[in-house]
């Protein structure tokens, strides 16, 4: 079988970032931008702990979906089967600056949040004990003090 693109994007060398995995047009016309929103550097750092990204993947969603300048662009927001980040998908073709300050503001938020996680509860998720708040703020304010508040052209291009 042919290799799918996200599989020859070099892992050695990805650092954490925002990064274009691709841009589709559907059937109808409409642009779609894929963004994986990279939290560690695969293979070089630890991967973020499935509890942790599952709190952020609740936390994100909802944040996103209620948004209000982003709610209705926003398709998909989940996570990595491998751990090291999520992907992100949207309306129209974007470029990581595009979407920086909407995550700078969503990570932000991750990092100060305080409460009942969203959704996490039985008749809400299907594994709602599968969680950790205090995780999920540490990953999200490391990465937006060491990788947000610092995009570059390395971490918002693909390494060759």
């Amino acid at each position: 079988m042919k290799k799918i693109p996200s599989f020859t994007v070099n892992h050695l060398k990805l650092k954490p970032g925002i990064y274009v995995s691709r841009i589709d047009t559907t059937p109808s016309g409409d642009t779609l931008t894929t963004f994986d929103i990279r939290l560690t550097a695969p293979n070089i750092e630890a991967a973020v702990t499935p509890q942790a990204l599952h709190s952020i993947e609740h936390l994100a969603a909802t944040w996103l979906r209620n948004n209000p300048l982003w709610k209705d662009k926003v398709i998909y927001w989940g996570p990595m089967g491998c751990c090291t980040g999520c992907y992100l998908i949207l309306k129209g073709e974007l470029q990581p600056l595009d979407i920086a300050p909407l995550m700078i503001e969503m990570f932000e938020w991750i990092a100060g949040f305080e409460g009942e996680i969203p959704g996490a509860t039985p008749q809400d998720c299907g594994n709602y004990t599968f969680n950790d708040l205090s995780e999920a703020r540490r990953v999200a304010k490391r990465y937006v003090e060491m990788t947000l508040l610092r995009l570059d052209d390395s971490t918002t291009n693909y390494p060759e």
